[in-house]
Protein backbone atom coordinates (compact mmCIF):
# COMPACT_ATOMS: atom_id res chain seq x y z
CA UNK A 1 0.00 0.00 0.00
CA UNK A 2 2.47 2.55 0.86
CA UNK A 3 3.57 2.88 -2.81
CA UNK A 4 0.54 3.62 -4.10
CA UNK A 5 -0.35 7.08 -4.54
CA UNK A 6 -3.09 9.53 -3.39
CA UNK A 7 -5.68 9.12 -6.16
CA UNK A 8 -5.22 5.35 -6.32
CA UNK A 9 -5.52 5.05 -2.74
CA UNK A 10 -8.51 7.36 -2.57
CA UNK A 11 -11.09 4.18 -1.55
CA UNK A 12 -9.02 2.93 1.47
CA UNK A 13 -8.48 6.44 2.83
CA UNK A 14 -11.83 7.15 2.96
CA UNK A 15 -12.82 3.89 4.78
CA UNK A 16 -10.38 5.12 7.09
CA UNK A 17 -12.00 7.63 7.83
CA UNK A 18 -16.04 6.41 7.53
CA UNK A 19 -15.67 3.25 10.14
CA UNK A 20 -19.13 2.65 10.36
CA UNK A 21 -21.53 1.38 7.67
CA UNK A 22 -24.91 3.18 6.53
CA UNK A 23 -27.78 1.87 5.65
CA UNK A 24 -28.63 2.00 2.37
CA UNK A 25 -31.65 4.45 1.54
CA UNK A 26 -33.70 5.00 -1.38
CA UNK A 27 -33.47 8.71 -2.91
CA UNK A 28 -36.86 9.01 -0.70
CA UNK A 29 -35.21 8.29 2.58
CA UNK A 30 -36.59 4.95 2.95
CA UNK A 31 -34.24 1.97 4.06
CA UNK A 32 -33.55 -0.71 0.83
CA UNK A 33 -34.40 -4.34 1.14
CA UNK A 34 -31.54 -5.40 -1.07
CA UNK A 35 -29.14 -4.22 -3.47
CA UNK A 36 -28.38 -7.47 -5.37
CA UNK A 37 -31.66 -9.18 -6.05
CA UNK A 38 -34.88 -8.32 -7.67
CA UNK A 39 -38.50 -8.72 -7.22
CA UNK A 40 -39.32 -11.92 -8.87
CA UNK A 41 -42.60 -14.49 -9.88
CA UNK A 42 -40.23 -17.41 -8.41
CA UNK A 43 -36.90 -18.22 -9.06
CA UNK A 44 -36.76 -18.03 -12.31
CA UNK A 45 -40.15 -16.00 -12.68
CA UNK A 46 -40.68 -11.99 -14.42
CA UNK A 47 -39.54 -9.23 -12.76
CA UNK A 48 -42.26 -7.24 -10.94
CA UNK A 49 -43.21 -3.60 -11.42
CA UNK A 50 -43.67 -3.20 -7.98
CA UNK A 51 -40.09 -3.36 -7.35
CA UNK A 52 -39.67 0.17 -7.37
CA UNK A 53 -36.44 0.03 -5.88
CA UNK A 54 -35.03 -1.58 -8.85
CA UNK A 55 -37.13 1.19 -11.20
CA UNK A 56 -34.99 3.37 -9.51
CA UNK A 57 -32.12 2.13 -9.75
CA UNK A 58 -31.95 2.00 -13.55
CA UNK A 59 -34.13 4.98 -14.20
CA UNK A 60 -31.05 7.15 -12.39
CA UNK A 61 -28.87 5.14 -14.08
CA UNK A 62 -30.34 6.05 -17.49
CA UNK A 63 -29.79 9.73 -16.53
CA UNK A 64 -26.18 9.57 -15.19
CA UNK A 65 -25.01 11.99 -17.91
CA UNK A 66 -25.95 14.79 -19.20
CA UNK A 67 -24.39 16.44 -22.37
CA UNK A 68 -20.97 16.81 -23.15
CA UNK A 69 -18.99 19.92 -22.87
CA UNK A 70 -19.00 20.52 -26.71
CA UNK A 71 -15.24 21.91 -26.03
CA UNK A 72 -13.37 21.52 -22.66
CA UNK A 73 -14.89 18.48 -22.50
CA UNK A 74 -12.30 16.62 -20.19
CA UNK A 75 -10.87 18.62 -17.01
CA UNK A 76 -10.00 18.40 -13.78
CA UNK A 77 -10.88 21.19 -11.00
CA UNK A 78 -9.69 22.51 -7.30
CA UNK A 79 -10.93 25.01 -4.89
CA UNK A 80 -9.18 27.38 -3.16
CA UNK A 81 -8.52 31.09 -2.47
CA UNK A 82 -7.02 34.21 -4.27
CA UNK A 83 -4.95 36.73 -1.76
CA UNK A 84 -4.45 40.61 -2.84
CA UNK A 85 -0.39 41.08 -2.49
CA UNK A 86 -0.26 44.51 -4.07
CA UNK A 87 -2.64 47.41 -4.35
CA UNK A 88 -4.52 48.07 -7.56
CA UNK A 89 -7.42 49.96 -6.60
CA UNK A 90 -6.56 52.90 -8.71
CA UNK A 91 -7.90 51.00 -11.72
CA UNK A 92 -10.26 48.83 -10.59
CA UNK A 93 -13.53 49.17 -7.71
CA UNK A 94 -13.57 45.68 -7.96
CA UNK A 95 -14.22 44.07 -4.23
CA UNK A 96 -12.24 41.02 -5.19
CA UNK A 97 -9.16 43.67 -5.31
CA UNK A 98 -10.29 45.98 -2.24
CA UNK A 99 -7.09 45.63 0.14
CA UNK A 100 -4.22 44.00 0.50
CA UNK A 101 -4.15 40.75 2.22
CA UNK A 102 -7.92 40.15 1.32
CA UNK A 103 -8.50 36.44 0.75
CA UNK A 104 -11.32 35.45 -2.17
CA UNK A 105 -12.51 31.42 -2.34
CA UNK A 106 -12.18 30.18 -6.10
CA UNK A 107 -12.93 27.46 -7.96
CA UNK A 108 -10.76 26.40 -11.09
CA UNK A 109 -11.21 24.05 -14.06
CA UNK A 110 -8.29 22.64 -16.35
CA UNK A 111 -8.79 21.24 -19.26
CA UNK A 112 -7.96 19.99 -22.74
CA UNK A 113 -10.20 21.81 -25.52
CA UNK A 114 -10.78 19.27 -28.91
CA UNK A 115 -11.11 16.20 -27.00
CA UNK A 116 -13.64 14.03 -26.12
CA UNK A 117 -14.29 13.71 -21.76
CA UNK A 118 -12.39 9.99 -22.47
CA UNK A 119 -9.65 12.03 -24.65
CA UNK A 120 -5.88 11.75 -23.09
CA UNK A 121 -4.99 14.42 -21.37
CA UNK A 122 -1.51 14.76 -22.66
CA UNK A 123 -2.98 15.47 -26.47
CA UNK A 124 -1.18 18.37 -27.98
CA UNK A 125 -4.34 20.62 -27.69
CA UNK A 126 -4.62 24.15 -25.74
CA UNK A 127 -5.60 23.97 -22.07
CA UNK A 128 -8.26 25.73 -20.42
CA UNK A 129 -7.66 27.87 -17.40
CA UNK A 130 -11.10 28.73 -15.98
CA UNK A 131 -11.49 30.48 -12.71
CA UNK A 132 -15.02 31.77 -10.23
CA UNK A 133 -14.12 34.10 -7.59
CA UNK A 134 -16.87 34.03 -5.22
CA UNK A 135 -17.06 37.80 -4.42
CA UNK A 136 -19.04 39.78 -2.15
CA UNK A 137 -20.74 41.39 -5.15
CA UNK A 138 -21.11 37.95 -7.26
CA UNK A 139 -19.22 35.14 -8.90
CA UNK A 140 -16.31 36.46 -11.32
CA UNK A 141 -15.46 34.20 -13.42
CA UNK A 142 -11.94 34.80 -15.72
CA UNK A 143 -12.26 32.09 -18.68
CA UNK A 144 -9.35 31.70 -20.56
CA UNK A 145 -6.57 28.90 -21.99
CA UNK A 146 -2.78 28.53 -21.33
CA UNK A 147 -1.60 30.68 -24.25
CA UNK A 148 -2.35 34.57 -24.26
CA UNK A 149 -3.54 34.07 -27.85
CA UNK A 150 -6.47 32.48 -30.06
CA UNK A 151 -6.83 30.91 -33.54
CA UNK A 152 -9.20 33.44 -34.98
CA UNK A 153 -10.77 37.21 -34.05
CA UNK A 154 -14.47 36.85 -35.37
CA UNK A 155 -16.64 34.41 -33.09
CA UNK A 156 -18.82 33.84 -36.45
CA UNK A 157 -15.92 31.61 -37.28
CA UNK A 158 -15.78 29.58 -33.96
CA UNK A 159 -18.49 26.91 -35.09
CA UNK A 160 -16.52 26.10 -38.38
CA UNK A 161 -13.21 26.45 -36.43
CA UNK A 162 -14.00 23.38 -33.52
CA UNK A 163 -15.76 21.06 -36.50
CA UNK A 164 -11.98 20.93 -37.96
CA UNK A 165 -10.66 19.85 -34.31
CA UNK A 166 -13.47 17.44 -34.32
CA UNK A 167 -14.50 14.42 -36.03
CA UNK A 168 -15.26 14.23 -39.97
CA UNK A 169 -18.73 13.72 -40.49
CA UNK A 170 -18.88 11.21 -42.28
CA UNK A 171 -15.80 9.33 -41.21
CA UNK A 172 -16.12 9.80 -37.39
CA UNK A 173 -12.47 10.24 -37.45
CA UNK A 174 -9.92 13.13 -36.93
CA UNK A 175 -8.99 14.39 -39.87
CA UNK A 176 -5.66 16.73 -40.73
CA UNK A 177 -7.15 17.77 -44.11
CA UNK A 178 -10.17 19.49 -42.32
CA UNK A 179 -8.22 21.25 -39.87
CA UNK A 180 -4.71 22.40 -41.60
CA UNK A 181 -7.35 23.76 -44.44
CA UNK A 182 -8.72 25.80 -41.98
CA UNK A 183 -5.54 26.79 -41.04
CA UNK A 184 -4.10 27.57 -44.36
CA UNK A 185 -7.03 29.35 -45.45
CA UNK A 186 -6.98 31.68 -42.20
CA UNK A 187 -3.76 33.33 -41.88
CA UNK A 188 -4.69 34.97 -38.53
CA UNK A 189 -4.53 31.13 -37.14
CA UNK A 190 -0.94 31.67 -37.76
CA UNK A 191 0.04 32.86 -34.02
CA UNK A 192 -1.58 30.22 -32.00
CA UNK A 193 -1.41 27.28 -34.09
CA UNK A 194 2.90 27.97 -33.43
CA UNK A 195 2.02 28.26 -29.40
CA UNK A 196 0.30 24.86 -30.37
CA UNK A 197 3.12 23.02 -32.12
CA UNK A 198 5.81 24.81 -30.04
CA UNK A 199 6.51 22.78 -26.90
CA UNK A 200 4.09 24.55 -24.89
CA UNK A 201 1.31 22.38 -27.11
CA UNK A 202 2.34 19.37 -24.64
CA UNK A 203 2.50 20.80 -21.02
CA UNK A 204 3.45 18.19 -18.02
CA UNK A 205 0.50 18.67 -16.02
CA UNK A 206 -1.62 21.53 -15.25
CA UNK A 207 0.82 23.04 -12.55
CA UNK A 208 3.36 24.03 -15.01
CA UNK A 209 1.71 25.92 -17.05
CA UNK A 210 0.68 29.87 -17.08
CA UNK A 211 -3.12 30.76 -17.58
CA UNK A 212 -4.32 34.19 -19.23
CA UNK A 213 -7.50 36.09 -19.68
CA UNK A 214 -6.81 36.02 -23.33
CA UNK A 215 -9.37 38.57 -23.87
CA UNK A 216 -8.77 42.64 -23.25
CA UNK A 217 -11.35 43.49 -20.82
CA UNK A 218 -11.93 46.90 -19.25
CA UNK A 219 -11.13 47.80 -15.25
CA UNK A 220 -13.11 50.73 -13.99
CA UNK A 221 -12.15 52.89 -10.32
CA UNK A 222 -14.37 54.20 -7.28
CA UNK A 223 -14.21 57.50 -9.71
CA UNK A 224 -15.20 55.79 -12.61
CA UNK A 225 -12.40 56.49 -14.85
CA UNK A 226 -11.56 53.23 -17.07
CA UNK A 227 -8.14 51.61 -18.60
CA UNK A 228 -8.08 48.27 -20.71
CA UNK A 229 -6.47 45.48 -19.20
CA UNK A 230 -5.67 41.84 -19.44
CA UNK A 231 -4.98 39.28 -16.78
CA UNK A 232 -2.49 37.03 -16.64
CA UNK A 233 -1.47 34.21 -14.24
CA UNK A 234 2.19 32.95 -13.73
CA UNK A 235 2.58 29.91 -12.81
CA UNK A 236 5.13 29.71 -9.60
CA UNK A 237 5.71 25.81 -10.40
CA UNK A 238 7.82 27.11 -13.55
CA UNK A 239 6.90 26.30 -17.47
CA UNK A 240 7.28 22.22 -18.08
CA UNK A 241 6.78 20.96 -20.90
CA UNK A 242 6.56 17.29 -22.13
CA UNK A 243 8.58 16.29 -25.08
CA UNK A 244 6.26 15.00 -27.73
CA UNK A 245 7.28 11.18 -27.75
CA UNK A 246 7.08 11.47 -24.25
CA UNK A 247 3.36 13.02 -24.63
CA UNK A 248 2.74 10.46 -27.11
CA UNK A 249 3.48 7.53 -25.10
CA UNK A 250 1.65 8.83 -21.97
CA UNK A 251 -1.70 9.08 -23.74
CA UNK A 252 -1.47 5.25 -23.99
CA UNK A 253 0.26 4.77 -20.54
CA UNK A 254 -1.83 6.79 -18.44
CA UNK A 255 -4.18 9.34 -20.36
CA UNK A 256 -5.41 10.65 -16.96
CA UNK A 257 -2.02 12.33 -16.41
CA UNK A 258 -3.00 15.74 -15.68
CA UNK A 259 -5.94 15.11 -13.18
CA UNK A 260 -4.15 12.59 -11.52
CA UNK A 261 -0.77 14.67 -11.00
CA UNK A 262 -3.30 17.91 -9.94
CA UNK A 263 -4.90 15.28 -7.52
CA UNK A 264 -1.63 14.11 -6.25
CA UNK A 265 0.05 17.32 -5.31
CA UNK A 266 -2.95 18.93 -3.58
CA UNK A 267 -3.72 15.64 -1.36
CA UNK A 268 -0.31 15.87 -0.30
CA UNK A 269 -0.11 18.95 0.75
CA UNK A 270 1.67 20.46 -2.18
CA UNK A 271 -0.08 23.26 -2.92
CA UNK A 272 0.23 24.71 -6.67
CA UNK A 273 -0.46 28.23 -6.71
CA UNK A 274 0.41 30.81 -9.55
CA UNK A 275 1.13 35.11 -8.99
CA UNK A 276 -1.91 37.18 -10.46
CA UNK A 277 -0.43 39.85 -13.05
CA UNK A 278 -2.28 42.82 -15.39
CA UNK A 279 -1.60 44.69 -18.12
CA UNK A 280 -2.61 47.84 -18.62
CA UNK A 281 -3.33 50.31 -21.67
CA UNK A 282 -5.20 53.25 -21.20
CA UNK A 283 -7.74 54.25 -23.77
CA UNK A 284 -5.41 57.03 -25.40
CA UNK A 285 -2.38 54.45 -26.13
CA UNK A 286 -5.29 52.18 -27.39
CA UNK A 287 -6.63 54.61 -29.71
CA UNK A 288 -2.90 54.99 -30.97
CA UNK A 289 -1.34 51.65 -30.55
CA UNK A 290 0.05 49.98 -33.84
CA UNK A 291 -2.30 46.88 -33.30
CA UNK A 292 -5.60 46.38 -32.65
CA UNK A 293 -5.35 46.22 -28.84
CA UNK A 294 -8.76 43.68 -29.10
CA UNK A 295 -7.77 41.51 -31.74
CA UNK A 296 -7.80 38.16 -29.96
CA UNK A 297 -4.25 36.54 -32.35
CA UNK A 298 -2.33 39.08 -30.82
CA UNK A 299 -0.29 40.06 -27.52
CA UNK A 300 0.34 43.11 -25.63
CA UNK A 301 4.24 42.93 -25.56
CA UNK A 302 5.75 43.07 -22.49
CA UNK A 303 8.01 45.58 -23.02
CA UNK A 304 5.80 48.38 -24.08
CA UNK A 305 2.85 47.04 -20.97
CA UNK A 306 4.75 45.47 -18.62
CA UNK A 307 3.23 43.03 -16.11
CA UNK A 308 1.70 44.58 -13.02
CA UNK A 309 1.60 42.30 -10.14
CA UNK A 310 -1.61 41.63 -8.24
CA UNK A 311 -1.47 38.49 -5.75
CA UNK A 312 -1.52 35.12 -5.62
CA UNK A 313 -3.66 32.42 -6.57
CA UNK A 314 -3.53 28.59 -4.67
CA UNK A 315 -5.26 25.76 -5.05
CA UNK A 316 -5.41 23.55 -1.57
CA UNK A 317 -8.75 21.56 -1.83
CA UNK A 318 -9.50 18.45 -4.16
CA UNK A 319 -13.27 17.88 -5.14
CA UNK A 320 -15.37 15.89 -3.03
CA UNK A 321 -17.54 14.70 -5.76
CA UNK A 322 -16.12 15.11 -9.39
CA UNK A 323 -20.08 15.53 -11.04
CA UNK A 324 -21.07 18.08 -8.10
CA UNK A 325 -18.11 20.10 -8.10
CA UNK A 326 -16.54 19.64 -11.77
CA UNK A 327 -18.31 18.61 -14.31
CA UNK A 328 -21.29 20.39 -13.58
CA UNK A 329 -19.15 23.55 -12.47
CA UNK A 330 -20.22 26.50 -15.28
CA UNK A 331 -17.23 29.36 -16.59
CA UNK A 332 -18.34 32.10 -18.52
CA UNK A 333 -16.64 35.22 -19.00
CA UNK A 334 -20.20 37.00 -18.75
CA UNK A 335 -20.25 37.16 -15.22
CA UNK A 336 -18.43 40.10 -14.19
CA UNK A 337 -18.47 41.70 -11.39
CA UNK A 338 -18.81 46.38 -10.75
CA UNK A 339 -15.05 47.44 -11.69
CA UNK A 340 -14.89 44.54 -14.60
CA UNK A 341 -16.28 44.63 -17.93
CA UNK A 342 -16.56 44.09 -21.51
CA UNK A 343 -14.28 45.88 -24.07
CA UNK A 344 -15.01 45.66 -28.02
CA UNK A 345 -12.84 42.54 -28.61
CA UNK A 346 -14.62 40.82 -30.80
CA UNK A 347 -14.67 37.15 -29.26
CA UNK A 348 -15.38 38.28 -26.12
CA UNK A 349 -18.24 39.93 -26.98
CA UNK A 350 -19.48 36.17 -28.97
CA UNK A 351 -18.25 34.50 -25.85
CA UNK A 352 -20.71 36.52 -23.56
CA UNK A 353 -23.68 34.91 -25.47
CA UNK A 354 -22.43 31.81 -26.12
CA UNK A 355 -21.11 30.60 -22.98
CA UNK A 356 -24.14 31.03 -20.67
CA UNK A 357 -26.23 29.22 -23.66
CA UNK A 358 -24.12 26.20 -23.23
CA UNK A 359 -24.93 25.97 -19.64
CA UNK A 360 -28.86 26.51 -20.16
CA UNK A 361 -28.54 23.86 -22.57
CA UNK A 362 -26.28 21.38 -20.69
CA UNK A 363 -27.54 21.98 -16.88
CA UNK A 364 -30.74 23.56 -17.23
CA UNK A 365 -32.20 27.11 -17.13
CA UNK A 366 -31.87 27.49 -13.23
CA UNK A 367 -28.46 26.13 -13.57
CA UNK A 368 -27.03 28.88 -11.25
CA UNK A 369 -28.56 26.93 -7.94
CA UNK A 370 -26.21 24.19 -8.44
CA UNK A 371 -23.87 24.51 -5.55
CA UNK A 372 -20.56 25.10 -7.45
CA UNK A 373 -21.87 27.56 -9.11
CA UNK A 374 -23.68 29.44 -6.65
CA UNK A 375 -22.73 32.66 -5.22
CA UNK A 376 -21.81 32.96 -1.56
CA UNK A 377 -24.19 32.01 0.96
CA UNK A 378 -24.30 35.69 2.47
CA UNK A 379 -25.56 36.87 -0.92
CA UNK A 380 -29.39 36.98 -0.82
CA UNK A 381 -30.77 35.96 -4.81
CA UNK A 382 -33.23 38.73 -5.10
CA UNK A 383 -34.28 38.60 -8.88
CA UNK A 384 -37.36 38.70 -11.24
CA UNK A 385 -36.77 35.41 -12.97
CA UNK A 386 -38.78 32.74 -11.47
CA UNK A 387 -39.50 28.89 -12.28
CA UNK A 388 -38.16 26.48 -15.05
CA UNK A 389 -37.19 23.10 -14.70
CA UNK A 390 -35.37 22.05 -11.18
CA UNK A 391 -35.76 25.44 -9.82
CA UNK A 392 -35.28 24.28 -5.90
CA UNK A 393 -35.10 27.73 -3.61
CA UNK A 394 -37.35 29.59 -2.20
CA UNK A 395 -35.24 32.26 -1.54
CA UNK A 396 -37.66 35.18 -2.60
CA UNK A 397 -40.92 34.01 -1.06
CA UNK A 398 -43.97 35.89 -1.70
CA UNK A 399 -41.51 38.56 -3.27
CA UNK A 400 -43.17 40.23 -6.49
CA UNK A 401 -41.88 38.83 -9.62
CA UNK A 402 -42.21 42.25 -11.90
CA UNK A 403 -40.84 45.60 -12.14
CA UNK A 404 -41.37 48.43 -11.20
CA UNK A 405 -43.30 47.23 -8.58
CA UNK A 406 -45.19 49.48 -5.37
CA UNK A 407 -44.28 46.28 -3.24
CA UNK A 408 -40.78 46.85 -2.17
CA UNK A 409 -39.64 44.25 -3.91
CA UNK A 410 -35.78 44.05 -5.29
CA UNK A 411 -34.81 47.60 -5.96
CA UNK A 412 -32.04 48.63 -8.70
CA UNK A 413 -27.93 49.20 -7.73
CA UNK A 414 -26.97 52.69 -9.54
CA UNK A 415 -23.39 51.70 -8.18
CA UNK A 416 -23.32 48.59 -10.67
CA UNK A 417 -23.67 50.71 -13.37
CA UNK A 418 -21.19 50.05 -16.31
CA UNK A 419 -19.14 52.98 -17.52
CA UNK A 420 -20.75 55.20 -20.45
CA UNK A 421 -19.18 55.28 -23.95
CA UNK A 422 -19.62 56.58 -26.96
CA UNK A 423 -19.93 54.48 -30.24
CA UNK A 424 -19.40 55.75 -34.53
CA UNK A 425 -18.92 53.97 -36.98
CA UNK A 426 -20.67 52.18 -40.44
CA UNK A 427 -23.19 49.19 -39.33
CA UNK A 428 -20.81 46.81 -42.09
CA UNK A 429 -19.53 43.43 -41.74
CA UNK A 430 -15.71 43.70 -41.60
CA UNK A 431 -13.73 40.96 -43.11
CA UNK A 432 -10.78 40.49 -40.49
CA UNK A 433 -9.09 38.05 -42.54
CA UNK A 434 -5.88 40.41 -43.65
CA UNK A 435 -5.51 42.56 -40.35
CA UNK A 436 -1.57 41.48 -39.96
CA UNK A 437 -1.26 38.26 -39.88
CA UNK A 438 2.31 37.40 -39.77
CA UNK A 439 3.85 40.40 -38.11
CA UNK A 440 4.28 38.89 -34.42
CA UNK A 441 3.93 35.55 -34.84
CA UNK A 442 7.41 36.46 -37.31
CA UNK A 443 8.44 38.14 -33.85
CA UNK A 444 7.49 34.86 -31.27
CA UNK A 445 9.90 32.95 -34.28
CA UNK A 446 12.71 35.80 -34.20
CA UNK A 447 12.62 36.87 -30.13
CA UNK A 448 10.56 33.90 -27.96
CA UNK A 449 12.19 30.21 -29.18
CA UNK A 450 15.70 29.13 -29.46
CA UNK A 451 17.23 27.61 -32.25
CA UNK A 452 16.77 24.01 -30.62
CA UNK A 453 12.36 25.04 -30.13
CA UNK A 454 12.41 26.49 -33.61
CA UNK A 455 13.23 23.05 -34.99
CA UNK A 456 11.16 21.00 -32.55
CA UNK A 457 8.10 23.76 -33.67
CA UNK A 458 8.84 22.88 -37.96
CA UNK A 459 9.51 19.07 -36.84
CA UNK A 460 6.03 19.12 -35.08
CA UNK A 461 4.42 21.10 -37.67
CA UNK A 462 5.66 19.02 -40.47
CA UNK A 463 4.52 15.91 -38.93
CA UNK A 464 1.22 16.59 -39.03
CA UNK A 465 1.52 18.59 -42.48
CA UNK A 466 2.61 15.74 -44.22
CA UNK A 467 -0.72 13.99 -44.16
CA UNK A 468 -2.57 16.39 -45.97
CA UNK A 469 -3.22 17.21 -49.89
CA UNK A 470 -0.23 18.38 -51.52
CA UNK A 471 -2.37 22.16 -51.87
CA UNK A 472 -3.09 22.15 -48.54
CA UNK A 473 0.30 21.82 -47.74
CA UNK A 474 1.39 24.21 -50.62
CA UNK A 475 -1.00 27.25 -49.26
CA UNK A 476 0.35 26.63 -45.68
CA UNK A 477 3.65 26.13 -46.29
CA UNK A 478 3.44 30.18 -48.10
CA UNK A 479 2.15 31.13 -45.01
CA UNK A 480 4.61 30.38 -42.69
CA UNK A 481 6.87 31.57 -45.49
CA UNK A 482 5.14 34.92 -45.38
CA UNK A 483 5.88 34.82 -41.09
CA UNK A 484 10.15 34.43 -42.01
CA UNK A 485 11.88 33.22 -44.49
CA UNK A 486 13.99 31.09 -42.68
CA UNK A 487 10.35 29.61 -41.15
CA UNK A 488 9.46 28.40 -44.45
CA UNK A 489 13.05 26.86 -45.32
CA UNK A 490 13.03 24.84 -42.56
CA UNK A 491 9.64 23.43 -43.07
CA UNK A 492 9.97 22.62 -46.35
CA UNK A 493 12.78 21.03 -45.70
CA UNK A 494 11.23 19.17 -42.98
CA UNK A 495 8.14 18.19 -45.38
CA UNK A 496 10.07 16.92 -48.06
CA UNK A 497 12.10 14.59 -45.76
Amino acid sequence: MGSRDKATNQLVDWQKKNEASERAVNAHGCPVASLTRSLTVGNTGYILLQDTNLVEHLAAFDRERIPERVVHAKGAGAFGYFEVQHDITKYTKARVFEKVGKRTPVSVRFSTVGGESGSADTARDPRGFAMKFYTEDGNWDLVGNNTPVFFIRDPILFPSFIHTQKRNPQTHLKDADMMWDFISLRPETLHQVCFLFSDRGTPDGYRHMNGYGSHTFKLVNKDGNAVYCKFHLKTDQGIKNLPAQRAKELEGQDPDYSIRDLHNSIAEGKFPSWSFCVQIMTFEQAEKYRWNPFDLTKVWPHTDFPLIPVGKFVLDRNPENYFNDVEQAAYSPANMVPGIEASPDKMLQGRLFSYTDTHRHRLGANYTQIPVNCPLASIKTTTYTRDGPMRVDNRQGGAPNYFPNSFDGPHECPSAVQTKFQLAGDVVRNDTGDEDNFSQVDLFWRKVLTPQERQRLVDNIAGSLKTTTESIRARALSNFSQVNEEFGTLLRAALSA
